[in-house]
């Protein structure tokens, strides 16, 4: 009797399902109420993934997000961090503009070397050069802050190898070199200080210099502020002015 009686309850629930389809919703509420009669709990928490290894055991594996790990005796104070936080950030927003002024300089230099045989078509070349700089560069820039325009001048001597007084000299003129070498003093900067990976700031943006060049620098980045570095997007990275000659 007891097996015709559960035969019968089993049809009945078969013919009930056929009748009545249940949709998305109620036929999880209906497993989830299966599972608790049968003595399940529900489930909660995260997939895992797993392999069997060479003797048939399982092996449950998980993805962790890459971490940095700072060197025993890095020790500083709370401001310290912060300060040293807002350098990174700073640095991974500037340095790409550094590497391409390294490469427009090159660029820059070979052009007069190979084409310019007057001072006047180096003189030609110079400001059409500037003022394309002005149309690819000038909107990046005035969105920088003050720290972030100090951290790219420091990078640009060290990937040039010019301070950025020599740099308006060489370029300009040293009339130009002088005006912005008393503008930065105002601010309390100096344009012909050189870069020195030894010491001071420029000892620690030697060593993001260092991470960035191994490439580890986004798993760096992302261990101090758990998102991904934004990248700068540069237009172009090289120039197309041209030496202009007169017509003879």
């Amino acid at each position: 009797m007891q097996a015709k009686g559960f035969i019968a309850i089993l049809l009945a629930v078969a013919a009930w399902t056929v009748a009545a389809p249940e949709t998305g919703a109620q036929s999880e509420t209906a497993r989830e109420a299966l599972r608790a009669a049968q003595g399940f709990r529900p489930l909660r928490g995260a997939p895992m993934y797993f392999e069997l290894d060479e003797h048939g055991d399982t092996v449950f594996m998980e993805t962790l997000d890459p971490v940095w790990i700072f060197p025993k005796g890095r020790r500083m104070r709370d401001g310290d961090w912060r300060q040293y936080y807002k350098l990174v950030f700073n640095f991974n927003k500037v340095y790409p503009y550094a590497l391409v002024g390294r490469k427009l300089m090159a660029q820059v230099d070979s052009t007069i070397a190979a084409d310019v045989s007057k001072r006047s078509e180096r003189t030609r070349y110079i400001n059409d050069v500037e003022k394309e700089l002005f149309r690819l560069f000038e909107q990046d820039i005035r969105h920088m802050s003050i720290n972030q325009g100090l951290v790219l001048m420091r990078l640009v001597d060290r990937e040039c190898g010019m301070s950025a007084f020599n740099i308006i000299k060489s370029y300009e003129s040293g009339l130009a070199a002088n005006f912005w070498q008393l503008v930065a003093r105002i601010f309390s900067q100096n344009l012909k200080t050189r870069y020195d990976p030894s010491k001071g700031e420029d000892a620690k943006i030697e060593e993001l210099c260092k991470i960035w060049d191994s490439g580890q620098w986004d798993a760096f980045y992302y261990s101090i502020f758990l998102e991904r570095p934004a990248r700068a997007v540069i237009q172009r990275e090289t120039l197309e002015s041209e030496v202009r000659k007169k017509n003879p």
